[in-house]
């Protein structure tokens, strides 16, 4: 199958000099909604991990990270919100957002071709890195960002120590063969939780967090496929018993499930990792549970939305942010081409 290539056009399309839009009615940004680092966060991890990235897209990576590294606090906690032209609309917390901002200015720590985006992360993540969330998923996405963070400065004492925590926060068992996960029921953005685990064991030379990441997510994928498709955990979660497919379907449960089995891929090169990014892409392009594509080839962006006769096909950040890296770390792990 071949794979899109990314493009950034419509993430330009929704950008300012100041951040990324966070929603759109269609292809038009909604501006009265303002900006999140959620979205920022995840726009600095796709700009700054893009091999040979145009003089267009280092342009949005600095934005993006200027924006995230604002946002943070003497404390670490991190901001959210904030309105077109205004000030921060919200409290700093440690939210998701503060995570994703672990995340974001990881990766563009370890990634960025920008020397200043590189140093100014990493030194703001450092600071990120002191705080403690008491949510799994945000110190999912912080465990990520630390992992890249060690690949900017190997031996950085806060990505350890944030590692660690993470690991036994979500590092406990079940007793329950048949539901392994660690939660009552499958959310949002699952695959964030075996990526976690997989990275950390890596870090810490942990193999029985390694090995638990693994399996957990060769479990999530089994959930998550429905004959030769996947058929992804809908917006409103779900459990053993309930019925499948549901919607709707989000695009950023596909892109988590494409980040967790690149990283678990680039660890072990086995095909069958590959092999669900495949599967990823196509979902996007109408391999999925109601036929329908979830890409606007004209524009770049990504739909909302899959819903069981139709899709919500308004592009906003989320969905667009999706989209492009899901076909980024595909074709990073896909084969080189055999010389002629």
């Amino acid at each position: 199958m071949r794979v899109p290539d990314p493009s950034f056009d419509h993430l330009a399309a929704l950008s300012t000099a100041d951040g990324l839009f966070e929603h759109a009615v269609f292809n038009h940004p909604r501006r009265e909604h303002g900006y999140c680092v959620d979205d920022v966060a995840r726009g600095l991890v796709v700009t700054s991990r893009q091999p040979d990235p145009t003089d267009d897209v280092v342009a949005l990576s600095r934005v993006y990270a200027e924006f995230v590294v604002r946002a943070i606090d003497r404390r670490g906690w991190v901001h959210n919100r904030r309105g077109e032209t205004g000030p921060w609309t919200d409290a700093a917390s440690l939210g998701d957002h503060w995570g994703r901002a672990v995340w974001g200015l990881g990766t563009a720590a370890a990634w960025s071709v920008d020397e200043h985006v590189r140093k100014r992360s990493l030194a703001a993540a450092g600071v990120c890195l002191r705080a403690r969330s008491p949510w799994p998923r945000a110190m999912a996405y912080a465990a990520v960002g630390a992992f890249e963070v060690l690949r900017s400065e190997p031996g950085h004492a806060g990505a350890l120590r944030l590692m660690t925590d993470a690991r036994t926060m979500l590092g406990h068992s079940t007793p329950d063969e048949a539901w392994p996960w660690p939660e009552s029921r499958l959310t949002y953005a699952n695959a964030v939780v075996p990526e976690a685990l997989i990275v950390i064991g890596t870090a810490l030379d942990d193999d029985a967090t390694l090995q638990k990441g693994l399996s957990l997510l060769t479990w999530l994928v089994e959930q998550e496929t429905r004959g030769t498709h996947l058929s992804v955990t809908p917006a409103g979660g779900w459990v053993t018993g309930e019925a499948r497919p549901a919607f709707d379907q989000q695009p950023i449960e596909v892109a988590a499930l494409a980040e967790a089995c690149f990283r678990a891929w680039d660890l072990t090169r086995e095909p069958s990792w590959a092999f669900v990014m495949d599967r990823c892409v196509a979902w996007f392009l109408g391999w999925n549970d109601s036929g329908l594509a979830l890409f606007d080839p004209t524009t770049g962006g990504g739909y909302d939305g899959l819903l069981a006769d139709c899709v919500n096909l308004n592009e906003g950040a989320e969905s667009t942010l999706a989209a492009i890296s899901t076909f980024q770390l595909a074709k990073l792990a896909a084969p080189a081409p055999v010389p002629a």
